[in-house]
C-alpha cells in the first residue's frame, strides 16, 4: 500500500476530488445590515393657519363693538323720557308743584322732571324738606300763583310762580320760584331757582 505523502501518517489521504474552499472575504467587505425603522411619530399635528387667527380677531372686535353699541344704546333709552309730558309749560309747572306742595309725592314729582336732570334721591329730599318745613307750623296750606312763561324759545320756556304758605295761626311764607321747562314728548320741569 501506499504511504501517504505528509508525515502525518493519521492524516486521511486527500482524494484527488477535493472540495473546493470557501474564500474567506474581508470583514469591511461586508453590506452593513439595513437602517431601523424610524420610531412612530403619530399623524402630523395640523398647523395653525394665519386666515383662522386673522378671522377670530375680527369676530372678537365685531363681538366687542356690538356688546359696546347695545350698552350704549341701553343707556341711551335708559333715561329718555317715559311718558307724555304736559300739554303746555304752565301745566307741567302746576303739575310739579301740586306733587311737591300738595301730594309731597317724591315719585309723582320724579315722573314730571326732565330726564337730565331727574335725580330720584334729590327729589325725594325736596319733598322730606317741605315736609320737615311744614311739620314745624300749625296746618300749613300751600297755594301758588298761576304759572306765567316769561320767555319761551321753540322747546324751551321760563316759567314763574310764587309759593305762598298759610298757617292756622295766620302766619305767610312767600317763596317766588323760576322754573325751566323743556319740551321733549311734551313738557318737562327741568329746573327749579
Amino acid at each position: 500500500m501506499t504511504e501517504p505523502p505528509s508525515g502525518d501518517p493519521a492524516a486521511p489521504a486527500e482524494s484527488a476530488t477535493a472540495t473546493p474552499s470557501v474564500p474567506r472575504q474581508d470583514p469591511s467587505a461586508i453590506p452593513p445590515p439595513p437602517a431601523a425603522y424610524p420610531a412612530y411619530q403619530g399623524p402630523e399635528a395640523p398647523r395653525r393657519k394665519r386666515g383662522v387667527l386673522v378671522a377670530s380677531i375680527a369676530l372678537a372686535v365685531v363681538m366687542v363693538l356690538c356688546a359696546g353699541g347695545g350698552f350704549a344704546a341701553f343707556l341711551t333709552l335708559r333715561t329718555a323720557e317715559a311718558g307724555e309730558g304736559a300739554k303746555e309749560p304752565e301745566a307741567a309747572v302746576e303739575e310739579f308743584l301740586t306733587a311737591v306742595y300738595k301730594d309731597r309725592d317724591a315719585g309723582k314729582a320724579a315722573a314730571l322732571v326732565c330726564s337730565a336732570a331727574r335725580d330720584d334721591e334729590k327729589i325725594a329730599a325736596k319733598v322730606a324738606e317741605v315736609e320737615k318745613y311744614a311739620a314745624g307750623y300749625q296746618n300749613p296750606r300751600f297755594r301758588w300763583s298761576a304759572p306765567r312763561v316769561d320767555n319761551q324759545t321753540g322747546d324751551r320756556a321760563t316759567v314763574t310762580t310764587k309759593v305762598t304758605m298759610t298757617t292756622a295761626d295766620e302766619k305767610l311764607a312767600d317763596l317766588p320760584l323760576r322754573f325751566t321747562v323743556v319740551k321733549k314728548t311734551g313738557w318737562w320741569v327741568c329746573e327749579v331757582a
